[in-house]
């Protein structure tokens, strides 16, 4: 039987621990790190927004207003500037909360999808990777984030890319432009 969240506070509670971070050239910080305390678990899942699609930002933007799109999928980005050359993130046009809640056609373009975005990404020049990962929980609505690591940064590599996007000063508007174009035009 699996640990509930119950039996996991009990057990962490008292024994959260500092990774080795001294160790990891990538992490982006110098100084004492010491964990935050560890909440015990809620009596639910906190709500999360745009649930079955009602008020969900993804579902309510028009067209316009993403990078690009088509029959079936929508490409944004970020609000402002990131420090790193490109974020997007890859939406499906119709609510779905779960990859395991898509249609295996949907499920099958996924792929398909996900390797036309990296390239993409990719294309802008001067990318080093494209770290393609699902997560954030304050949507229902089921989306993928392009994270693209500059090239020739070592540091910046691993999932820290991301703690280094909110580290990093924000592009100049102008060059964010450009490299979103850039992303749009390799999807036409």
């Amino acid at each position: 039987m699996p640990e509930t969240p119950e039996e996991l506070y009990a057990r962490a509670k008292d024994a959260l621990r500092i990774p080795p971070l001294e160790d990891w050239k990538e992490w982006p910080f110098e100084g004492e790190v010491r964990p935050k305390t560890l909440l015990p678990p809620t009596e639910a899942e906190p709500p999360r927004e745009g649930v079955g699609g009602d008020d969900c930002w993804a579902c309510d933007t028009p067209d316009e207003e993403f990078l690009w799109t088509d029959e079936r999928w929508r490409l944004s980005s970020t609000r402002e500037p990131p420090g790193l050359p490109v974020i997007v993130v890859l939406f499906p046009r119709m609510h779905y909360d779960r990859p395991g809640d898509l249609p295996e056609e949907l499920a099958a373009e996924l792929g398909v999808m996900i390797g036309r975005v990296e390239r993409a990404v990719r294309s802008v020049g001067e990318v080093g990777r494209v770290h393609v990962c699902r997560y954030g929980d304050g949507s229902e609505h089921m989306h993928w984030w392009f994270v693209a690591r500059p090239a020739r940064f070592p540091q910046l590599t691993t999932n820290l890319v991301s703690i280094w996007d909110d580290v990093l000063p924000p592009l100049p508007e102008a060059i964010w432009r450009e490299n979103l174009a850039a992303v749009t035009a390799a999807l036409d």
